[in-house]
């Protein structure tokens, strides 16, 4: 059965399970089936790096229609049933006009949760796969390779968090999800066409823009011929496809040890879209992540040849994606489980 029909076949499944739901419990149940990473449709994003790098995109453009799809048929059955059962409740206690009927409490997924999933569905639908590994990494994966051996100076830009398992060997909580890329290299010969989400760790005391343990998404392209403009172009259709048509992207030169040349990536501020105000410093301009071309030491620490192939890479943190896409003010709010504000979004 080809990934197409796969992805018809699992929409079918799931708009079925929707509307034969008998009621409100029964839909809310299966929620989770339907969209975690667990549901089969999401399973279907880790097929993409099985799918030919020329059909990616049309398959993740009919995964994300899917998706949406399934997404319609279950908010518009749950209003449905949450009606009905509150005609029922009315009907119900109609004599008694002591108690106002109000709506069921439903959870749903953290804002952070929704951020990833959205962005995994933005690169998914321009072709991405999306890659995932340990939290706990070596010296290896994490610094040595991607070009900072254990003398380099550029190791100070992170506070790291070292393990003490007593196994000889240097472990630690991963400062970034770029481990990720290289395992991904490491197993997987180009082309390579990758985002990476994940949890990171770093000795940040705890402010409204830091926090010791936050989320990284991280893209990897390691292809024949792949120069700093697809980098560029990447970014532009990236930001355009999240942020909405009138954000703009640019670069600014910048300095990274495992990318060469490498730059800053801005975006037009959300808050004034460009005009200047209090959050952009009147620059119009949000810094949002780095970027750059992936330097040939990384590829050869691989096993993948620099004369052959380049690629770029790119990363952003998500807890700060959520925060400028919602007007949040401090980065903190997102984490102390405060009912009030977790049931805003």
């Amino acid at each position: 059965m080809s990934v197409h029909d796969q992805i018809e076949d699992a929409r079918a499944q799931a708009l079925s399970r929707v509307e034969n739901a008998p009621d409100l419990d029964a839909l809310v149940a299966i929620e989770p089936s339907l969209f975690g990473k667990k549901s089969t449709l999401g399973g279907l994003k880790r097929l993409m790096g099985q799918v030919d790098a020329s059909e990616r995109a049309a398959i993740g453009k009919a995964l994300n229609a899917a998706q949406q799809a399934v997404r319609e048929a279950f908010d518009s059955v749950r209003v449905t049933l949450a009606a009905e059962m509150r005609r029922e409740q009315l009907e119900t206690e109609r004599m008694d006009l002591t108690e106002v009927p109000c709506a069921p409490n439903l959870g749903h997924l953290h804002l952070i949760s929704q951020t990833t999933q959205r962005l995994e569905d933005v690169f998914v639908g321009m072709g991405f796969t999306v890659s995932e590994g340990p939290e706990a990494e070596t010296d290896w994966y994490n610094f040595t390779a991607l070009n900072l051996p254990s003398w380099h100076p550029a190791r100070s830009m992170w506070d790291t968090l070292y393990l003490d398992l007593g196994s000889g060997e240097d472990v630690l909580l991963r400062t970034h999800t770029s481990p990720v890329q290289v395992r991904v290299m490491e197993q997987q010969r180009p082309p390579i066409y990758t985002v990476c989400p994940g949890r990171v760790f770093r000795r940040d005391t705890a402010d409204a823009s830091h926090l010791p343990a936050f989320h990284q998404i991280e893209g990897l392209v390691v292809d024949e011929g792949i120069t700093f403009g697809d980098l560029a172009g990447t970014l532009d259709e990236f930001t355009a496809a999240y942020f909405g048509e009138s954000i703009k992207s640019r670069l600014r030169p910048s300095f990274f040890p495992f990318t060469e040349p490498s730059a800053e990536f801005d975006i037009t501020c959300t808050i004034c879209e460009g005009a200047g105000c209090q959050t952009c410093a009147r620059t119009g301009w949000i810094e949002l992540g780095g970027c750059g071309v992936v330097h040939p030491n990384v590829l050869s620490n691989v096993g993948i040849d620099p004369e052959c192939y380049s690629g770029f890479a790119f990363g952003f943190g998500i807890d700060r994606l959520a925060l400028m896409r919602h007007g949040i003010s401090d980065l903190r709010d997102m984490f102390t489980n405060d009912v009030r504000f977790l049931t805003q979004f």
